[in-house]
């Protein structure tokens, strides 16, 4: 049984191996290991942070760099329209870089803290990734929420 295990026993789960990771009360705190790879408590962690740079990245180009080539050329604007929606784009960029901050810092949070807010944020991306992708472009499916959907089930697998 796991509740008969001390801190750093490792013990067979199905096809993971699961590391005991502390004890709080009379239920372990595990992380789950596949056997011969990489932790999934890291695979969620990178994802969770690949997330977050991606909307970093995205409040770079929403609120620094929309009117230029680069800026232009990611979101499909001419000139004049990224001139007349600058003030629009800066306001979602702030957001995105809400979300990015959000999601950094859950990786430093302890648990469940760490948990309740990557399983919001996460989730809130997923959201509003097929809600951009419904009404502005389908692209935001791959460049949003799928790493966010990915990121999410990471997270869910590793508590």
């Amino acid at each position: 049984m796991l509740h008969s295990l001390a801190r750093g026993d490792v013990a067979q789960l199905g096809e993971h191996r699961v590391r005991i990771a502390g004890v709080r009360g009379s239920s372990p705190l595990i992380s789950t290991i596949p056997i011969g790879g990489v932790p999934t408590s890291v695979v969620a962690a990178i994802l969770v942070a690949l997330v977050a740079l991606i909307h970093a990245y995205i409040l770079v180009l929403e609120m620094f760099l929309w009117r230029t080539p680069r800026g232009r050329q990611a979101f499909g604007t001419t000139a004049e329209q990224a001139e007349t929606m600058a003030t629009l784009a800066a306001n979602q960029g702030l957001y995105n870089g809400f979300l990015a901050a959000g999601l950094a810092l859950s990786l430093v949070l302890p648990e469940p803290s760490a948990l309740v807010l990557k399983v919001f944020l996460l989730a809130c991306v997923v959201i509003a990734g097929l809600y951009g992708a419904a009404t502005v472009s389908r692209r935001i499916v791959l460049v949003q929420a799928l790493p966010a959907a990915l990121a999410l089930g990471a997270v869910l697998l590793a508590r």
